[in-house]
């Protein structure tokens, strides 16, 4: 969100500098790695709507870029019961989908949905290339005129000389600002599958409103999964490996679900996910300062569309 945040208001002719206290494209959030989902399928029209916006977004910045951001191979989703699902919302906003049986399903994937449950294709759908994006934002900035230190911790907005501070610091937004936020350590595990790209699935959690498993193509080991919002709360500092209780879940999962692929993990991984009660994004403004936060574990996708709104915010004083 900082660094679409940051093309954004640059674009708009502002004078940006862009502070991040470890790396660009570090690991100590829930930006970094290599792919990241992208969907219209939600069950609300309102995260549908700004998911067609923020396609928008991301075509332009690839032809700017000249970098191909956008692999869509389509989503799968499946739900315990439709009124669960996307179905209503993806309806509901004129968007294309199509509904499937669980024959159909494994007639044309090699994946198996739960027995009983309901099924849905939606084209619009597959993955971005997360590592590419946050360069194109970056580079892009950087051509408007923006400037980059990296290796800078700010402590304070009281210590940065600006007419406005936009504050994206994930896990660490709390230093900045009272928010009603937690911050947990989420697993994510990749699995060797070979052959062509499979579509983005994500299977919705019938009884956690939010909670999902999920997997999408990776370019290198084939199939990236996760269990969504499943962690444990940590805090920004707090430092610790992949939860061996999530590994088996995951792999289980995999073995059930993903009927081609080897469902023992070749790679483990951790993220942390900055949440509010109803996983919607906190972007304000209080005098001087701009708050993006918090990403809620699914912003990736919508950050064309963030960023252009804390650049609002920014200009709207």
């Amino acid at each position: 969100m900082g660094c679409a945040a940051a093309r954004a208001i640059a674009r708009d002719g502002h004078d940006v500098v862009v502070y991040e206290q470890f790396g660009f494209g570090h690991d100590n959030g829930s930006s970094h790695g290599r792919t990241r989902i992208v969907r219209l399928a939600y069950p609300e029209p309102e995260w549908v709507r700004l998911a067609a916006e923020s396609f928008d977004g991301w075509r332009e910045l690839e032809d700017e870029s000249g970098t191909r951001l956008l692999e869509l191979y389509g989503l799968v989703e499946f739900a315990d019961d439709r009124a669960h699902g996307s179905h209503d919302a993806l309806a509901t906003t004129g968007a294309s989908f199509e509904p499937l049986t669980e024959d159909q399903v494994r007639a044309r994937w090699p994946m198996a949905a739960p027995p009983g449950w309901t099924a849905l294709f939606q084209q619009r759908a597959g993955i971005i290339r997360a590592d590419l994006a946050l360069r194109a934002f970056l580079d892009s900035a950087v051509r408007h005129g923006a400037r980059l230190h990296d290796s800078t911790r700010v402590a304070s907005v009281d210590d940065v000389d600006a007419d406005v501070v936009v504050v994206t610091a994930g896990s660490w937004v709390r230093t900045f600002a009272d928010l009603p936020v937690r911050t947990t350590r989420e697993t994510v595990a990749y699995f060797r599958r070979d052959g062509a790209p499979l579509p983005s699935l994500v299977q919705l959690d019938p009884t956690v409103p939010g909670a999902a498993m999920y997997s999408l193509w990776d370019p290198e080991h084939g199939l990236k999964v996760g269990a969504h919002h499943a962690g444990t709360p940590c805090g920004p500092e707090l430092d610790g490996g992949p939860d061996p209780v999530l590994v088996e879940r995951i792999s289980e999962w995999v073995a059930a679900t993903h009927l081609d692929a080897d469902p023992s993990p070749v790679v483990l991984q951790t993220c942390r996910y900055t949440t509010t009660a109803d996983e919607r994004f906190i972007l304000r403004r209080d005098g001087r300062t701009v708050i993006g936060s918090a990403c809620s574990g699914h912003g990736f996708k919508f950050a064309p569309a963030v960023g252009r709104r804390l650049a609002d915010l920014v200009a709207g004083g």
